[in-house]
C-alpha cells in the first residue's frame, strides 16, 4: 500500500489501481481543495467485485491515516483503525448472501465515513445502512442460500452452543437451503472475534445468537387449515416442538407465540374481536415476525458499531466516504427489492452523468473552451418513470399501499399502463399471463412481477406481534422493540410510512451528501456472467462499459480538462510560485480582485511556472504544447493532471525553502536571545552575590564588636566583684614568703614563716589557705600526691540546691584569707561556690546563684 504513496505520484507513471485512486482522494484531503470531503463510489454488477473493492479501500485508508500517527498515540489509532475493520465482517455476516451470481453479494446498501482530523488522521467513522433485503429471511429463491451468519452458526458452533440453541446435528430448517454449500464467508471464529474487539461482551453475543436460532425455528412451523373456518389453523406435533423451541429462544410465551401466528385481533371501536387466520394469512404473520425480528436486529448491530466506531464531532474535521450498493440486478423473477435496488443504481448513474458528462461539457462551453459535445445515455427519463412527480410508478404503488383493501395485480397493471403509457421506458407484454412491467434501465431491460408488490411496500407487522416481544424476558429482544409503537390497522391509510417512500428518501439524503463532496467513481467490470477467474468474454465487458457510460467518459476525459479552479482559488494557493521564482515575469498579486485582472494576473502565474519548466533539462518542450496543459477560461484555470502536479511540486519546493528561511531566522533569534539572558543573569548574579558577601562581613563585625563589648564589661564586673568579696584590701597585707625547703617541697608539707609552733591548716577546693591567727599571714604549697589531692578536690566539688550563705570569716572567725598563686596556666570553669556574690554569669539570664565566677586550677 505505502509503494501507491511516493512523494513525487502522477498517474502517468503508475497503472489504473483502487489504491491509486484512494491516495487521489486523500491527496485532495491533505491539499484541502473544495470540496475537501470526499467520496468513492464503488457501482457495478452484482458480483462484479463492489465489496471485495470497498473492503480494500478501507483497509487502505485505515493503514495510511494511521502510518503516520505520534508514538504517544499508536495505540488507540490501532484501536479505533482495527475496530473500523472490523465492522465488515459483522456487517457482511449479517447483510450479505450467496446468490446466483455472487458467493457475497450485498443484500443492503452501506455508504461508511472515514473520519479524519486536522491531521488527516483516522479518528471514527460511521456506517449508514439502505434497504436491507429482509425477506430473504423467510424466502430464498432457488440455488440461492439465506444470510451468511445462519450458516456460520450451523458449521462454527460447539456441541453446547448447538445444545442451548436447540440445533442438534442433522437437523434441518426449511429456510437454511443449500447449507451443504460452503463459501469463503462462512467464518463464525471471525465474526466472534470481530464482535469481541467492537464490545459486544459474552452475554449479548448469547442473546443474538438466541435470537438467531428462535429465527431459524420458526422457519420450521407449518399449518394445516382447520374444518371449521371458526377454529384456528392446526399444528401437528412436529410444529408445536419447533414453535415451543422458538418460544424458548425468542424467550416468550410458547402458547401466546401460537396464537399471535394463527389468530388476529380486530379493533372495532373500544371492542376488539378475534378473528382466525387462513392457512396462508398464518404463513404470512410467520414470516412477517421472522422478518421484523432480524430487521430489528440488524438496525441495533448498526447503531451499536457506530457508536464503537463513531468519533466525536469536535475531534473530526474532514472525511472520505466510500459507498458500496448493491449492483444491478435483473433474475428470471424480480420484484419489489430488485426495484429498488436497480433504482438506487439509476441515481448513481443520474450522478455520474451529471458530474462527468454532462456538467463537464457545458462547463467548457460556459468557459469559452472550444469545444464539441460528446454524445452520451442520459437515464434522466427512467427516473422520470420511477420517482416522478405526480405520477410515477412508486407514487402509484404508495397510493395503492394506502388503501385498506387486498391489492389487486391485474388492477395495478392497468392502472399503471393507463397512467404510465407517454414514458417510452416502461413497456408490457400483453400476451403475458402474469401481470408485469418492463423498464429499460441503462443497464438493460428489466422485467418486473406485480403480484406481492403492494404488500411488501405496505411491510405491516401486526400488532399482535410487536405486543409479544415487547413482552419478552430476552433483555436485547425487549430493548430493540421497546420504542416500537403498535398501530392499529384502523389508522388511516395516509399517515403510513411504505417502504418505497422510506428508501427513496435516505437516497435523497445520501445523493446530497454525494452532490457536497468531490466523487470518484470506481467501476467494477464483470469479465463473464459464470464468476470463473482468467475468464473474459468481450461482449460482456463492452456491454458493461457502453451501459456505465465508460466509453464516452474516456473521450471526454482525453479531450478535456480533468481539474477546474477558480481564478481566487488558483492564485491564493499558487500565487506564492511567482512571488519567490526567480524567473519573475512582473509583480503577481495574489489578492487581486475582478475576473479580467485575475485572469491576468493567473497568465502571468502560468508564464512563470512554464518557464521554470522550460528550463528543465529532464523535459523536452517540443514534445508538448502548453496550451494542451492549460486553458483559462473566463473564471476558472482548467490543468491536466501533469501541470497540476508540476504546481504542486514547485510549491512544496518554494514553502520548504521559505520554511527553511524561517527556522534559520528564529533558530539565530532563539539563540541572540539566550546570550542575552545569560549575559545578564550574570550580571545579576555577580551583584547580588556582591551584595550578600557585604551584608554578612557587616553583620559578623556589628556581632563581633557587641560580643567583645559585652565580654569586656562581663570581665569587669566580675573582678570588681571578686575582689570586693575574697579580699579586704584594709586587712590584707602581702609579705615576701620565705623559701621552702627541698625537703618539705618533696614530702607537701606546709611551713609557716613567722610562726614558731606548726599550726593545723585547712586546704579549700577553692586553693584558698585559711589560718587561726587573724595577723598571721602565710603562704600554702603543695606539691606531689597533695597537690594532686588539692586539684581533683577543686574540681569535684558536691553540687547542692538553694543558695549558699558565707560570711567573711576575716570579722567572724578571725581568720585571714589567702589567695593562692597559681604555678603554670589555669583555665575558667563555672562550679558551686560557697561565695555569697559568686552568681554573675554572661548572659545575665539565669537565676540560679552560687555559681562560682573564678575557679583557679593549675594545669598538670
Amino acid at each position: 500500500m505505502h509503494q501507491c504513496r511516493p512523494s513525487k505520484m502522477t498517474q502517468l507513471e503508475f497503472k489504473p489501481h483502487i489504491f491509486i485512486v484512494a491516495e487521489e482522494a486523500y491527496r485532495n484531503v491533505q491539499g484541502q481543495l473544495e470540496p475537501v470531503n470526499q467520496s468513492l463510489v464503488v457501482s457495478g454488477e452484482s458480483g462484479a467485485g463492489k465489496t471485495w473493492t470497498s473492503r480494500c479501500l478501507m483497509k487502505y485508508y485505515a493503514t495510511v491515516a494511521a502510518s503516520s500517527a505520534v508514538v504517544k498515540s499508536q495505540d488507540t489509532v490501532e484501536r479505533i483503525e482495527k475496530r473500523v475493520l472490523d465492522s465488515n465482517p459483522i456487517m457482511e455476516a449479517f447483510g450479505n448472501a450467496c446468490t446466483l451470481r455472487n458467493n457475497n453479494s450485498s443484500r443492503f446498501g452501506k455508504y461508511i465515513q472515514l473520519q479524519l482530523d486536522r491531521c488527516q488522521l483516522l479518528v471514527g467513522a460511521s456506517v449508514q445502512t439502505y434497504l436491507l433485503e429482509k425477506t430473504r429471511v423467510a424466502c430464498q429463491l432457488a440455488n440461492e442460500r439465506n444470510f451468511h451468519i445462519f450458516y456460520q452458526m450451523m458449521k462454527g458452533s460447539t456441541e453446547e452452543q448447538r445444545k442451548e440453541w436447540k440445533m442438534p446435528r442433522g437437523q434441518r430448517f426449511v429456510w437454511l437451503p443449500n447449507a451443504e454449500k460452503t463459501v469463503e464467508e462462512d467464518c463464525f471464529h471471525e465474526t466472534v472475534e470481530a464482535m469481541v474487539h467492537l464490545g459486544v461482551n459474552a452475554e449479548r453475543q448469547r442473546q443474538i445468537f438466541r435470537i438467531l436460532a428462535g429465527i431459524l425455528q420458526l422457519g420450521n412451523v407449518n399449518f394445516s387449515s382447520s374444518a371449521d373456518e371458526s377454529q384456528p389453523c392446526h399444528l401437528d406435533k412436529q410444529s408445536k416442538d419447533f414453535s415451543q423451541r422458538a418460544a424458548e429462544l425468542l424467550c416468550v410465551s410458547a402458547e401466546e407465540l401460537q396464537m399471535c401466528l394463527r389468530v388476529r385481533t380486530l379493533k372495532a371501536g373500544k371492542q376488539s374481536v378475534l378473528k382466525p387466520c387462513s392457512q396462508a394469512e398464518c404463513s404470512v404473520r410467520r414470516d412477517c415476525l421472522a422478518k421484523a425480528i432480524y430487521a430489528q436486529l440488524f438496525d441495533w448491530l448498526v447503531t451499536f458499531i457506530n457508536n464503537s466506531i463513531c468519533a466525536a464531532k469536535s475531534t473530526w474535521c474532514n472525511f472520505i466516504g466510500v459507498l458500496d450498493v448493491y449492483g444491478f440486478e435483473c433474475f428470471q423473477i424480480n420484484n419489489l427489492e430488485q426495484l429498488c435496488i436497480n433504482y438506487a443504481n439509476e441515481k448513481l448513474q443520474q450522478h455520474f452523468v451529471a458530474h462527468y458528462l454532462r456538467a463537464q461539457q457545458e462547463e467548457y462551453v460556459s468557459e469559452g473552451l472550444k469545444w464539441s459535445f460528446v454524445k452520451y445515455q442520459d437515464n434522466q427519463r427512467c427516473l422520470d418513470l420511477l420517482e416522478g412527480s405526480p405520477v410515477g410508478v412508486f407514487s402509484l404503488f404508495n397510493e395503492e399501499s394506502r388503501l385498506n383493501r387486498v391489492s389487486d395485480a391485474n388492477t395495478l397493471r392497468v392502472r399503471l399502463e393507463k397512467e404510465l403509457c407517454v414514458n417510452a421506458n416502461i413497456s408490457w407484454d400483453k400476451f403475458s399471463k402474469v401481470p408485469h412491467f418492463t423498464v429499460a434501465h441503462y443497464a438493460g431491460k428489466v422485467n418486473y412481477q406485480i403480484q406481492g408488490m403492494v404488500e411488501k411496500n405496505k411491510d405491516p407487522v401486526p400488532p399482535e406481534l410487536t405486543e409479544l416481544l415487547q413482552k419478552s424476558n430476552n433483555p436485547l429482544l425487549h430493548h430493540i422493540f421497546a420504542d416500537k409503537e403498535t398501530k392499529n390497522p384502523t389508522t388511516k391509510g395516509l399517515s403510513k410510512v411504505t417502504v418505497v417512500s422510506k428508501f427513496k428518501n435516505s437516497l435523497e439524503s445520501l445523493m446530497k451528501i454525494l452532490y457536497t463532496t468531490t466523487p470518484h467513481y470506481t467501476r467494477c467490470i464483470k469479465p463473464n456472467p459464470d464468476c470463473k477467474p482468467l475468464t473474459f468474454k468481450k461482449e460482456e465487458v463492452i456491454m458493461q462499459l457502453e451501459a456505465c457510460g465508460i466509453v464516452e467518459t474516456i473521450h471526454i476525459s482525453a479531450a478535456g480538462f480533468p481539474i477546474r479552479i477558480p481564478f481566487k482559488s488558483f492564485m491564493q494557493r499558487y500565487g506564492l510560485i511567482a512571488k519567490y521564482s526567480i524567473f519573475q515575469s512582473g509583480s503577481v498579486d495574489a489578492e487581486a480582485d475582478g475576473s479580467d485582472i485575475l485572469r491576468k494576473e493567473v497568465e502571468k502565474l502560468l508564464g512563470v511556472v512554464l518557464q521554470n519548466k522550460a528550463f528543465d533539462p529532464s523535459h523536452n518542450r517540443d514534445s508538448e504544447k502548453p496550451n494542451v496543459w492549460v486553458h483559462c477560461g473566463r473564471t476558472k484555470v482548467f490543468l491536466t493532471q501533469f501541470l497540476l502536479d508540476l504546481l504542486e511540486d514547485q510549491r512544496k519546493k518554494i514553502l520548504s525553502r521559505c520554511a527553511f528561511s524561517i527556522q534559520c531566522c528564529w533558530l539565530r533569534y532563539q539563540r541572540r536571545r539566550c546570550r542575552v539572558r545569560l549575559r545578564s543573569a550574570t550580571l545579576i548574579q555577580a551583584v547580588v552575590r556582591s551584595w550578600l558577601v557585604r551584608r554578612r562581613v557587616q553583620r559578623r563585625s556589628r556581632a563581633a564588636a557587641l560580643i567583645q563589648t559585652t565580654w569586656r564589661k562581663w570581665r569587669a564586673l566580675l573582678k570588681s566583684l571578686a575582689e570586693a568579696e575574697l579580699d579586704d584590701a584594709k586587712d590584707f597585707v602581702e609579705e615576701d614568703l620565705p623559701v621552702l625547703d627541698s625537703v618539705i617541697r618533696e614530702r607537701g608539707s606546709v611551713q609557716l614563716s613567722s610562726i614558731q609552733e606548726p599550726v593545723s591548716v585547712r586546704g579549700w577546693p577553692m586553693g584558698l589557705a585559711l589560718a587561726s591567727a587573724p595577723s598571721i599571714t602565710m603562704s600554702l604549697t603543695a606539691t606531689g600526691f597533695q597537690k594532686m589531692v588539692s586539684v581533683m578536690a577543686s574540681l569535684n566539688l558536691p553540687c547542692r540546691r538553694g543558695e549558699y550563705k558565707v560570711k567573711p570569716n576575716q570579722y567572724s572567725q578571725e581568720l585571714a584569707s589567702i589567695r593562692a598563686q597559681p604555678k603554670g596556666s589555669v583555665k575558667l570553669h563555672y562550679q558551686r561556690s560557697p561565695l555569697l556574690y559568686a552568681d554573675t554569669q554572661p548572659d545575665m539570664k539565669s537565676d540560679v546563684t552560687g555559681f562560682n565566677a573564678i575557679l583557679l586550677e593549675k594545669t598538670l
